[in-house]
């Protein structure tokens, strides 16, 4: 029987690994002027069905670790996974073994992505660290880079076997077929590895180059095969310390992490390693014989960047390695939540629910696509760049708070100049504009040089811009007790965020409920001299260069301010809610969110301060402070509100059934909110 089923599996992998060579072959040559891999997504996603000899493998389901930390690596990571969903046609668990940040971002964006049968856990690393914090390392992966060796420990007992890959990893194939592989370990192989394509280990690199010892050329632990269970029995925990131990007493440290251990280990036991063809670790370092791992592209099964220079490295064919990373790192990945047809898998209750509340909307409603957005679930990549906030002890402190598109990013550098508080944006983007985000902010002196802004992406997805949305993930992210709800098109003036700090402890803001306003003014020129004083900019204000702002167009946003009032006014005074009012406040963290039945232009933040006043905010206008609105192109929805008259239909019914809801929500108190005019 035994027999049988091993013929069986034997079968099986060939006709995976047909299968996908025949798909390979089929696309290795592109159409003149095309690079591969670019033009073949559809050829691939057309077969990302389980075919029927498939079926019975396809239901299995593909265990992968991955150890990941920090901002970076959770960026990085971002393309492996990626790649893998590319291909796959099998169910698939990630084990994540992250610190906390890796961990917050990782289960947002997972938790956003909802992409069918695929399961995510967590395992802290933190706790990990004792483990294998007694090991000097000299690699920049630093103590991360040795958790793999405890990976028998951290995962669940119940475990078999596992694929275990560095963030660094691009798949150009189904992962599938490395899995069945497993099935080719004979005796007590538990270990499958790809032989290191350098020369590191052969010691001959420099003069006294001296690296731990290793078989042969050693082997790549960037891409794991482990058998856990076998592992557990042959007391893998015990195997790897003792061996630890002793290489330390002469080599000191390790140069290469948890790699120099596994190879010390093997080079003791070399029947624990099972070799793998070299097409499944193509290592992209400079130096190395990775060119001998392939002919032609129908060879590529996992592409290792494994060089700190990443896709600055030398090799001769690294500009199409670079197309093939690139085509993953800008690829949409809302594609990527397509179901494996004929592939059982568990249901997921959330998206279950959210195709039941989809299937309840009225398709020949008019406005069935504004309703429709209230529930799009968008994926949301937090805190994309590198993000540092202490605490201050005084709880004053406040986050400028905002969201913008790609053809706002020329307003971050000046924001930034102008305040040098914490910051917490969300930036609307597909997967390609984000990279383009990343380029400029890496390139920019002024966005390197603050690490408490937190940038957080929310990907494109209908044809709405999810404004309420966009602020919703952004105030999640607030650190601070108090923010400031500002847009991106605002230069807040010099010296707010202290002025609003002391405001904070004024006004008693920390055991009252207020809302404090910060007048908004506008400029039509796109070179203003700012004004540095409230004397300053009422000069400019009597000369015509700066006017209160939308006084022209939209007049009742901003009255209750009470303009002439504030230019002598020396305290702070407090004004009554009106209809329409939409001023630029600061609130405590725990304010309400933004509704987000309100999408594209209109009546977005009136919607918000009316629920501020029915929560019983009082709006304190402050008598120093001030913001004023840079000029630019009007936005497309902006445009679409002022042509499509289905578009300004569809507002008014949404508006109409907001204030029917702040009816039934606050009773009494919100009957003033029915008589608001519906033509505003």
């Amino acid at each position: 029987g035994a027999a049988a089923e091993h013929q069986d599996l034997e079968l099986q992998l060939r006709d995976v690994e047909e299968h996908n060579h025949a798909l390979r072959r089929e696309i290795s040559l592109p159409p003149r002027g095309l690079k591969w891999p670019f033009f073949y997504t559809e050829r691939i996603n057309a077969a990302s069905n389980c075919s029927n000899y498939y079926l019975s493998f396809s239901s299995q389901t593909i265990h992968i670790a991955i150890v990941c930390a920090g901002y970076n690596a959770s960026r990085d990571v971002v393309t492996l996974v990626k790649s893998v969903l590319f291909h796959r046609r099998n169910p698939l668990h990630f084990h994540f073994i992250t610190d906390s940040i890796a961990r917050k971002i990782l289960a947002d964006l997972f938790h956003t992505w909802m992409v069918p049968a695929v399961h995510v856990n967590f395992y802290d690393a933190d706790e990990l660290k004792v483990c294998v914090s007694w090991i000097p390392n000299k690699h920049y992966s630093g103590i991360y880079g040795l958790m793999k060796l405890v990976l028998t420990k951290t995962l669940p007992t119940n475990l078999q076997k596992v694929i275990v890959l560095d963030t660094d990893i691009t798949f150009a194939t189904d992962i599938a077929e490395l899995w069945v592989v497993f099935h080719k370990f004979k005796g007590q192989q538990v270990l499958g590895l790809v032989e290191n394509q350098s020369d590191w280990y052969l010691g001959n690199l420099w003069k006294n180059h001296r690296p731990w010892p290793a078989l042969g050329r050693g082997f790549n632990t960037g891409v794991i095969l482990l058998l856990l269970d076998r592992l557990r029995k042959l007391k893998w925990e015990q195997m790897w310390r003792l061996t630890a131990e002793r290489e330390l007493m002469s080599m000191l440290s390790t140069s290469l992490a948890d790699q120099d251990i596994f190879n010390a280990v093997i080079k003791q036991n070399p029947f624990l390693v099972h070799q793998l063809p070299c097409f499944w670790n193509v290592q992209l370092s400079d130096h190395t014989r990775s060119e001998k791992c392939y002919k032609d592209v129908s060879d590529l099964k996992v592409i290792h960047w494994n060089s700190p220079k990443k896709l600055r490295v030398k090799n001769k064919h690294v500009e199409f390695f670079r197309n093939l990373y690139l085509t993953f790192l800008e690829y949409d990945g809302n594609l990527l939540r397509r179901e494996l047809f004929g592939c059982p898998s568990e249901t997921d209750h959330n998206s279950e629910n959210l195709q039941k509340t989809l299937s309840e909307l009225d398709e020949d409603d008019p406005c069935y696509e504004f309703r429709r957005e209230r529930f799009t679930v968008h994926r949301t990549h937090v805190y994309f760049l590198h993000y540092e906030y202490k605490p201050d002890l005084d709880n004053t402190d406040v986050t400028l708070v905002a969201q913008l598109s790609m053809d706002r990013l020329q307003m971050l550098e000046a924001i930034c100049k102008h305040w040098e508080g914490p910051i917490s944006l969300a930036l609307y983007l597909s997967d390609a504009e984000a990279q383009q985000f990343l380029r400029y902010a890496q390139g920019s002196e002024v966005l390197m040089s603050r690490s408490n802004v937190g940038y957080h992406i929310v990907y494109k997805e209908g044809q709405f811009y999810p404004v309420n949305l966009l602020r919703n993930v952004a105030m999640g992210q607030v650190n601070t007790p108090y923010m400031f709800l500002s847009d991106i098109d605002f230069l807040p003036m010099y010296g707010l965020y202290e002025y609003l700090r002391k405001s904070v402890v004024q006004l008693d803001m920390g055991n009252t409920k207020k809302a404090l306003v910060v007048p908004a003014f506008e400029t039509l020129r796109y070179r203003l001299s700012f004004p540095k004083s409230k004397a300053e900019l009422l000069s400019q204000l009597d000369m015509g260069t700066l006017f209160t702002f939308r006084y022209h167009v939209w007049t009742k946003g901003h009255a209750p301010t009470d303009f002439a009032k504030w230019r002598t006014a020396t305290t702070p005074y407090r004004v009554q809610w009106e209809a329409d009012f939409e001023p630029y406040v600061m609130v405590r963290r725990e304010c309400p969110e933004y509704d987000r039945r309100f999408v594209g232009f209109g009546w977005n933040k009136v919607a918000h301060i009316m629920e501020l006043d029915a929560q019983e905010y009082e709006f304190v206008v402050l008598p120093n402070a001030y913001m004023i609105h840079m000029p630019h192109a009007p936005s497309f929805d902006i445009t679409k509100f002022r042509s499509n008259k289905q578009y300004r239909a569809c507002l008014k019914t949404l508006k109409e059934e907001f204030q029917q809801n702040m009816s039934r929500r606050y009773g009494f108190a919100a009957l003033k909110y029915m008589t608001v005019d519906n033509n505003s």
